[in-house]
């Protein structure tokens, strides 16, 4: 159904959990992938591997995200070796979980600089790439539970996903008449590596399936990958300025 043959895509983050989750999954419909990392360069290898193994087309780019001069080193790279982007999924972040009233002024700044601020730059960078594509290029970041909700421990993520999510509603509103779709998935709590080390995890994904309004299910990032697919597909054209929530109904609850 989702068709993305001839179309590149990159991915930031993709060395694992959802990243790697989306990675594979745009891949398998077709698209060229650039796996992002920055720190786990053999889990970024795995994921070219088992990408290029299934008959697919990927290359594996260091870069940190939340530097705008390495983000436009990665975009000449994939310049060279694609002349072309058509899909981004702003999907690293980093935790730092701590409450708020211990919060710095250092670690309010590394979480925005971390996990709202490589959207915007990844989307800057891009624009050149963009008008080398036919039809609409898509933009899509990931956000979180924490930009609606109270989690422990969770408020400056929480706070930086929520500037993430309007920084996608101004983007649209500045980029959507040149062709460029911009959205957000939030997904519920997923059991990543990253999740697990959040103090209390284990009581709050007992507490998700305890929730959850899916018979038999947890959410996965194989969920979340889906969801990319949709954004990233021209069947959801009509899709901007959005954020499409992927939690298995628990955010409904009262």
């Amino acid at each position: 159904m989702f068709d993305l043959n001839g179309k590149v895509a990159l991915v930031s983050g993709a060395s694992r959990g959802i990243g790697r989750a989306c990675a594979e999954a745009l891949a398998a419909c077709g698209a060229s992938v650039i796996v992002n990392f920055l720190n786990s360069a053999e889990g970024a290898k795995e994921v070219v591997n088992s990408i290029q193994s299934c008959g697919g087309q990927a290359i594996a780019v260091r870069a940190d995200v939340s530097e705008r001069d390495d983000v436009q080193a990665m975009m000449d790279v994939i310049d060279e070796h694609f002349g072309k982007l058509d899909i981004i999924v702003s999907n690293a972040a980093a935790g730092g979980f701590r409450p708020l009233t211990q919060a710095t002024p250092a670690s309010f700044d590394s979480i925005m600089r971390m996990n709202t601020a490589p959207l915007l730059w990844l989307t800057q960078a891009a624009l050149p790439l963009f008008q080398s594509s036919e039809g609409i290029s898509r933009v899509i970041a990931i956000s979180s539970h924490g930009s609606i909700r109270g989690i422990a421990n969770y408020g400056l993520i929480g706070t930086s996903k929520a500037a993430l999510e309007s920084l996608v509603r101004h983007l649209a509103f500045e980029l959507g008449r040149s062709g460029v779709n911009v959205n957000a998935i939030m997904p519920g709590i997923v059991a990543t590596d990253a999740i697990k080390t959040l103090p209390g995890s284990e009581g709050m994904l007992k507490s998700v399936q305890e929730q959850i309004l899916v018979r038999d299910r947890m959410l996965t990032p194989v969920d979340v990958a889906g969801a990319v697919l949709f954004l990233a597909s021209r069947f959801s054209d009509l899709v901007q300025g959005q954020v499409i929530v992927v939690d298995g109904g628990i955010s409904i609850r009262v």
